[in-house]
C-alpha cells in the first residue's frame, strides 16, 4: 500500500513539476505581458507554486494554446522553407511521375487533390 502511494506521490510531483516549467516557458515566450507582470508571476509561482501553477493555466491556458500552435506552425513553416517542400514543388513531381508512367491518372488525381485541398 505505501509502494503505491509513494509512486502516485512521485508522479503528481514529476507532474506538477513539468506544468511549472511549461508555465514558465510560457510566461518568458510572451511578448504580450510586461516584464512587471512577469516578474509578479514569478514571484507567485515561487511563493505558492501549486496555486501559482494552477492560477496562470486557469487565466492564460486558451492563450497558451493559442501560442503554442502558432509556434508550432511557425517551426513547420521553417522547417518547410529549409527543405523545400511547397505544394508547387509536390505538384511537379506528380506531374513528372504520371508522364513516366510511374502512377495511373486516378492515383494522380487524387493525390492532386489532398494537395491542393
Amino acid at each position: 500500500m505505501t509502494f503505491l502511494l509513494d509512486v502516485l506521490i512521485i508522479f503528481v510531483f514529476i507532474m506538477w513539476f513539468w506544468l511549472l516549467i511549461t508555465v514558465m516557458g510560457d510566461l518568458f515566450r510572451r511578448h504580450d505581458v510586461g516584464g512587471f507582470a512577469k516578474v509578479i508571476w514569478v514571484i507567485f509561482l515561487v511563493l505558492l507554486p501549486y496555486l501559482g501553477v494552477f492560477a496562470y493555466l486557469l487565466t492564460q491556458g486558451s492563450g497558451m494554446a493559442r501560442r503554442n500552435m502558432a509556434q508550432a506552425e511557425k517551426a513547420r513553416d521553417e522547417l518547410r522553407s529549409i527543405v523545400g517542400f511547397s505544394a508547387a514543388d509536390e505538384l511537379e513531381k506528380l506531374d513528372r511521375l504520371k508522364a513516366a508512367g510511374s502512377i495511373s491518372a486516378d492515383e494522380h488525381a487524387s493525390l492532386r487533390a489532398r494537395l491542393v485541398g
